[in-house]
């Protein structure tokens, strides 16, 4: 009733999977992690925090094994969003700190988040706030 199958199927593991190289878990979480730190890195450069700037870039070098690029290109944002941003982004590196067991990581990304939570709370007092998650 039914024609065989003729051609490989998209399930059948390649003949030469040892051509290419594979990442451990632990390499793609830490590529994974360095990505959201630089770009928290660059939000808070472009906020002018220069101390907190410096302890995120010693995390990056430290996960890259290279010091990062830093250059705080101006995207004329307003700096209440610039802060969710950066919240938004801490709260990434914390999530993917949290799965690698980096406790250095996760602190310093809780702190980032509580920092910019403060101040964009500053910044714009009129603003009622929100619970993540609530409409």
């Amino acid at each position: 009733m039914y024609e065989p199958i003729r051609t490989k199927s998209v399930h059948t593991p390649a003949d030469h999977a040892d051509d290419f190289p594979h990442r451990t878990r632990e390499e793609e979480l830490d590529i994974q992690l360095a990505g959201h730190l630089a770009a928290l890195l660059a939000v808070t450069d472009e906020l002018g925090l220069g101390e907190a700037g410096d302890r995120i870039a010693e995390q990056v070098a430290r996960l890259r094994g290279a010091p990062p690029a830093r250059h705080a290109g101006l995207s004329d944002a307003p700096a209440t969003a610039l802060h969710r941003r950066a919240h938004t982004l801490a709260g990434r590196a914390l999530v993917v700190a949290a799965s690698r067991a980096d406790t250095v990581v996760a602190i310093l990304s809780a702190e980032r988040m509580d920092a910019h939570t403060a101040a964009a709370a500053a910044e714009s007092p009129a603003a009622p706030s929100r619970l993540v998650g609530a409409l």
